[in-house]
């Protein structure tokens, strides 16, 4: 029977381990994964991507079945083993699909291990995250954090917050503005200009709580949104008829790619803000909803450019063809090249703090940073991607 095979090369940059807050260099090592042909009539797409070094597992498909067997995660189809990977390679599985069935054993091998389990919905939205409720740390960190909702720590959180994601659009129309003909790039560099004027609009917006400056800063984060919108479409290709970001409802490919990018970042700060002893429900920018992690997505603010952002217009604008299906949705091919380029930037190595390490380590490291500046200890700073 032929198969295929998805081959990764040897990591080439250090892990942080965030239970033991120490690098791992691990041992470079191969992962491959054969994906067996199905029988006619059989559902036939399967999307098994890894990263270069194993430690995120994206799953797609049906008739999936997600089991363990002594230290390795295997995946069956039809009762037949499609793939293994060791357990301690694992940091995360992201099941991004109905018709896949996972073993109780796996799960408390996952959570014993520290690695979280992401599950998403169609529009890439996870809709539940399972981890273990022994990784977050002390209440101490919750309770200084509602604490910080009523002060001015919690103002000049909320300013950090904006004032991140506003450097990080600068940065990356930076970043795409280079090799443009003069007019289009003069364009952009003005609209990053401006972002970086609303920047400092935005540190020195005055309020003692997060209640008092939300407005004003929503209010700037909306005008930054509009400039940097506003530079994409008329950047991409016509041919992907994009006129505009569009948070829900989206039918087109770009927004929906965006959106599709946007859950799989989600569960992964969602799960770096849990084991950083954090309330994922309580924010500073984002307001209280039932179900809604508000806190997640304020500390996902700064990653949207850097890891989904660049991923899918830097695809698209290379040729990528996303495509939706009559009820509007991404079709399966397509999400699995969104989610195989957002895991990359994921495990991208950028700097940080003067020194290398994967993005998905510098997520962990921001949320950790961001539980000790509830607690008094440290002062947030916003991470900004180079280019």
């Amino acid at each position: 029977m032929a198969a295929l095979a998805y081959t990764f090369p040897a990591p080439v940059a250090r892990q942080y381990n965030f239970l033991t807050e120490s690098y791992e260099a691990g041992e470079p090592e191969q992962l491959s994964l054969e994906l067996v042909e199905v029988e006619e009539g059989w559902p036939n797409h399967i999307a098994l991507l890894a990263t270069e070094n194993g430690a995120q597992f994206y799953c797609s498909g049906f008739g999936i079945f997600l089991g363990k067997k002594s230290e390795r995660l295997t995946v069956k189809q039809q009762g037949k083993v499609i793939g293994e990977i060791p357990l301690f390679k694992l940091q995360e599985i992201v099941i991004a699909s109905r018709g896949i069935s996972i073993s109780v054993d796996l799960i408390e091998a996952a959570c014993e291990r520290g690695v979280r389990i992401a599950l998403l919905g169609g529009s890439g939205r996870p809709f539940g995250l399972i981890t273990s409720p022994m990784l977050t740390a002390t209440v101490e960190t919750r309770k200084a954090q509602f604490l910080a909702l009523s002060e001015d720590r919690g103002a000049a959180l909320s300013r950090m917050l904006v004032a991140g994601k506003l450097r990080n659009q600068e940065k990356l129309l930076r970043y795409f503005a280079r090799n443009r003909e003069e007019d289009r790039q003069s364009r952009i560099l003005t609209a990053a200009k401006q972002l970086r004027g609303l920047r400092a609009k935005v540190l020195a917006h005055p309020g003692l709580t997060p209640d008092e400056v939300r407005p004003g800063l929503l209010g700037l984060e909306g005008t930054g949104g509009r400039i940097y919108w506003d530079q994409w479409v008329d950047v991409l290709p016509e041919r992907l008829e994009f006129e505009g970001r569009r948070h829900q409802g989206a039918s087109d490919a770009v927004n929906s790619c965006l959106n599709y990018g946007y859950g799989i970042l989600t569960g992964h700060v969602w799960g770096a803000v849990l084991n950083a002893g954090l309330e994922p429900f309580a924010g500073f920018l984002h307001t209280d909803r039932s179900g809604k992690p508000s806190l997640a997505l304020d500390l996902m603010e700064e990653f949207r450019q850097p890891v989904v952002d660049r991923a899918v217009f830097g695809w698209v604008m290379k040729g990528g063809e996303p495509a939706v299906d009559r009820s509007g949705m991404l079709d399966p091919r397509t999400k699995e090249q969104v989610a195989e380029r957002v895991l990359g930037r994921l495990n991208a190595t950028e700097l940080h703090r003067g020194k290398s390490h994967q993005v998905r380590s510098i997520i962990q490291m921001q949320a950790r940073l961001f539980a000790s500046a509830v607690r008094g200890k440290r002062e947030y700073r916003p991470w900004p991607f180079t280019w």
